[in-house]
Formats: C-alpha cells, sequence, structure tokens
C-alpha cells in the first residue's frame, strides 16, 4: 500500500488513547502549538483564549463525541515537578481530574513516555488545582494500580434547597475535591443509577447545576479561576453490598462519567467526613454508572482557607485502547469540530 502523506500546511496531532473505570482519556502528545504562562492557570487562560477551537477538534465529533474527555501534557511549572496538565471536555478546559490522573500514571510508564524507577514511583502532576502527586503500582512491569494525593477537599455549603420546575424543591449540598460539585440523593428523586436512565440523568443533572448556579455563589478561597460549579453528582446505595456507595456525575455541556469520578470521590469524602459516615484512614468504594469502581481514603486533615478540609487519596486503573494521528484540513468546514447533546 502506498504510504499517504498529508499535505504540510495541514496541522497533524498525535493522541494516545485510554480509559479508566471506564471514562475515556485522550492524551495529547505531539502537535499542540506551545502555551506560554509561568503557572498552570495562565497555561489554562492561554489555552481557552487561543486554542480552544483546536480542543473542540479533539474532543467533539467527528474526531470525538459529546463525551470525550481529554488532557494535554505540558512541561512542569514547578522546581519538583514531574509534568503540567490541562484537562478538557466537551464544554472547556477542566480545573483538576481524577479518573485522567490515574489513566496518566497506569498509562505513560507503560507507554514508556515517562520512565520510573523503583526508588522514584512518583509522578507530581502540577495542575490548574494544585500540586497532585501520584504513585504507581506495578507487577512484572505493568502497573496494576495507581493512587494520587488530591488537593486539599472541603465542603461549601450543608444542606441546601433549590426548586427544579416539574420536579419541585430539591436538597443539596456542595463540596470541592479539585472542582465544585452540587451532590444530591438520587432516591429522593426516584432515580437509578443505573445506565439506562442515562438521558434521565443529563437531563436532571443539568437542570440541578443551572438552578444551583443561579442560587448559590461559587467562590474558591485562593484562585478565582476555580470558582464555579462544574457538576451535578447523584449518589445512593451499592449494588455491591461490599461497596460504600454508587454515584453518577453529570457535568460541563451534559457530560455523564463513565467512572466514579476522582474529583467527586474526593468531594465525597469531605462531605461524608463532616457528617460522621466516614473516618480517617477509613477505605471506601464507590461505583460508577457502569459498577466499575474507584477506592478513596482520607490520609490527612487540614484546612483549606477558612474552610476545614481533608487530604484524599483516590485509587483505581487505567487502560491503553489505542493511539491516534488527527488532521486538520484547512478546507474542511467542519474542521473544528460539530456537538449534538
Amino acid at each position: 500500500m502506498k504510504t499517504w502523506t498529508p499535505p504540510d500546511q495541514w496541522l497533524r496531532i498525535t493522541s494516545l488513547d485510554a480509559h479508566a473505570a471506564g471514562e475515556p482519556l485522550r492524551i495529547i502528545t505531539e502537535g499542540f502549538p506551545s502555551l506560554p504562562g509561568k503557572t498552570i492557570l495562565e497555561k489554562r487562560r492561554y489555552a481557552r483564549e487561543h486554542w480552544d477551537h483546536l480542543r473542540k477538534a479533539l474532543m467533539w465529533e467527528p474526531r470525538g463525541h459529546a463525551d470525550m474527555y481529554g488532557c494535554l501534557l505540558t512541561e512542569p511549572v514547578t522546581e519538583d515537578g514531574t509534568l503540567g496538565v490541562l484537562f478538557m471536555h466537551n464544554e472547556g478546559f477542566s480545573t483538576m481530574c481524577g479518573h485522567a490522573i490515574i489513566a496518566l500514571t497506569c498509562v505513560l510508564p507503560e507507554a514508556e513516555i515517562i520512565e520510573l524507577s523503583e526508588d522514584s514511583p512518583e509522578i507530581r502532576f502540577d495542575t490548574p488545582a494544585g500540586r497532585v502527586t501520584a504513585s504507581a503500582q506495578r507487577i512484572s512491569g505493568r502497573v496494576v494500580n495507581a493512587a494520587f494525593r488530591n488537593v486539599p477537599s472541603f465542603v461549601y455549603a450543608l444542606d441546601q434547597t433549590v426548586t427544579i420546575p416539574g420536579l419541585g424543591p430539591v436538597r443539596y449540598d456542595v463540596a470541592y475535591g479539585g472542582a465544585f460539585y452540587a451532590f444530591c440523593r438520587a432516591e429522593e428523586m426516584d432515580l437509578k443509577l443505573r445506565p439506562e436512565e442515562f438521558g434521565r440523568l443529563i437531563d436532571l443533572g443539568m437542570r440541578i447545576k443551572r438552578a444551583v448556579q443561579d442560587a448559590l455563589t461559587i467562590r474558591h478561597p485562593v484562585e478565582p479561576d476555580l470558582g464555579f460549579l462544574y457538576g451535578t453528582i447523584f449518589y445512593g446505595p451499592p449494588e455491591d453490598a461490599d461497596h460504600f456507595s454508587r454515584n453518577v456525575c453529570v457535568f460541563a455541556e451534559g457530560e455523564v462519567d463513565r467512572s466514579p469520578t476522582g474529583t467527586g470521590v474526593s468531594a465525597r469524602a469531605a462531605l461524608h467526613y463532616s457528617r460522621g459516615e466516614i473516618g480517617l484512614q477509613e477505605s471506601f468504594v464507590v461505583e460508577s454508572i457502569l459498577g466499575t469502581s474507584f477506592t478513596g481514603r482520607i490520609i490527612e486533615v487540614c484546612r483549606f482557607g477558612p474552610y476545614p478540609a481533608v487530604v484524599p487519596e483516590i485509587s483505581g486503573r487505567g487502560f491503553i485502547t489505542g493511539r491516534s494521528e488527527f488532521f486538520l484540513d484547512p478546507e474542511d468546514p467542519l474542521a473544528h469540530g460539530f456537538i449534538f447533546r
């Protein structure tokens, strides 16, 4: 077969594709323009202002889909950082992503993008939310489990109520685990946390998110860029009696997380600790809509600004699913993608 080469004026972007607990991660490895900035938040702002059309091209159809998720690796911005990372989805650039950290920690060493020695098994990620430190457990050269120490996580608001047209009053809490989420009990809305409820989960999740955004001002205690409501998380009893709970996260513009949501499990650690439902160093397993799971554990109690906070550790596993090479034909009217939701 003749080897085809795209014209020089076409943009070429390569990726390593993976998933953690079912949630996809498109890791952009080459071709994305460089991002100036002394901090990851500065790089995030630059990406949003100058290269958002490339995010859409890689996340939206025809190269992605409405529930696609990705990340862009950068040079570290701290003296001891391993690398920086920006997260992206159907709506924009996120602030922190637990499933992405788990996937990266599993697949980057296996794909030989980074090297981990037995003496130094940690990856120190510079994320928009702050330093996240991950470690890899390996057996016969394969990473069989990844765990990350997240940023301090805290409860922002408890026992709030918002009225949803056609549904009535809905109770919610807001907590932060690298992103802010509104938490609602699924049983109070007669909602099942299963794939067959996919459409209803999106509908209710987005209606609640928008109502909470209107009703409650979200402010991060340190960084204004982090002060926004990212999604709604419904939680309820697990299907496996040995597990703590099951939850489904609806985030960005109606994306449904296939994983248990690493930042969401971190925020739940703070929420349940504040209610006395889990303790320090107590492991708890949270299921996803698929029945996959992440394990959480509070490893430290601290303060973050004015808030009592916890430092959670979240663990799980990621897998490589493929390698991709994308081209942007400047004559293609759909080069920068489209989305249906």
